[in-house]
């Protein structure tokens, strides 16, 4: 007979709120949460569990936000379709769902995030490719007029995020998932910059329309070197939260910091 031995943690909702509340999450914030559940233990509850304790910290004053992207709804040239046969990327052109924030399941962004974009009282932005959803005191303002070409540029939600002034909370995942290094992007100047044409489905007038617009492209192949040069120069303290790293970020200085770290390193 094989045994095993068990290294995860029991963690109920009350032992999340504590452990969250030593990272610093606080009443009043509004946080930007990247999580990967299974990092954190065993969570009584689940992901339930993990929104609702960090819900009853921030409390009314405070909201979470978490990406709710459909990245599926893209252009199978972009590389999003690739299990299946070049030959069936016209049909997939001509069918794929169009967007329907009420509908369209988050794509691989785990099931904490995909919990809150159906939460009561979520708002989610209208980018049919790279949404983003909320709960709490500025959820409308955070999700609100997401343009097609501005998917983390000004006026998006990772924008809003930064105008606020809010934190970034990455549980259990490092900087290659933190969406707000994308907002630095936007801003650097750096001669790799490009834009690209991008296509999705979405309503029109109550018709699915296949629609092309230009953006940003956005690449994060040094954002884990980057988050380690940040690390150490902020002296920026990892805890843990059951078996999870946890970091708590305040976006606006990483964002400025990343802006001229981009600006040295991408030539």
């Amino acid at each position: 007979m094989t045994t095993t031995k068990e290294t995860r943690v029991v963690l109920t909702k009350e032992d999340l709120i504590d452990q969250f509340k030593s990272c610093g999450v606080a009443e009043g914030q509004t946080i930007f949460v990247h999580t990967s559940l299974k990092s954190l233990g065993f969570v009584v509850g689940g992901a339930e569990t993990v929104i609702r304790a960090l819900l009853e910290i921030v409390g009314e004053e405070g909201t979470l936000m978490m990406p709710s992207q459909t990245w599926k709804n893209l252009d199978p040239t972009t590389g999003v379709h690739w299990e299946v046969p070049v030959e069936w990327w016209p049909i997939i052109r001509e069918n794929w769902p169009a967007y329907d924030k009420e509908v369209t399941p988050a794509i691989g962004m785990g099931t904490v995030a995909e919990m809150l974009r159906k939460w009561p009282g979520a708002s989610r932005s209208d980018h049919p490719a790279r949404s983003i959803a909320a709960v709490g005191k500025h959820a409308d303002y955070l999700t609100k007029d997401h343009d097609l070409s501005v998917i983390f540029g000004k006026g998006s939600p990772v924008d809003k995020l930064y105008e606020l002034d809010g934190h970034i909370l990455l549980i259990g995942v490092g900087y290659d998932k933190n969406t707000s290094l994308h907002l630095a992007e936007t801003r650097a100047d750096f001669p790799t910059k490009r834009f690209a044409d991008e296509s999705s489905a979405i309503m029109i007038d109550g018709r699915r329309t296949w629609v092309t617009y230009n953006t940003q492209a956005v690449d994060d192949e040094d954002f884990v070197r980057l988050g380690e040069e940040y690390d150490a120069a902020h002296s920026i303290l990892v805890h843990k939260v059951g078996n999870a790293d946890v970091r708590l970020l305040r976006q606006r200085p990483l964002v400025d910091w990343s802006v001229q770290w981009m600006e040295k390193n991408r030539k």
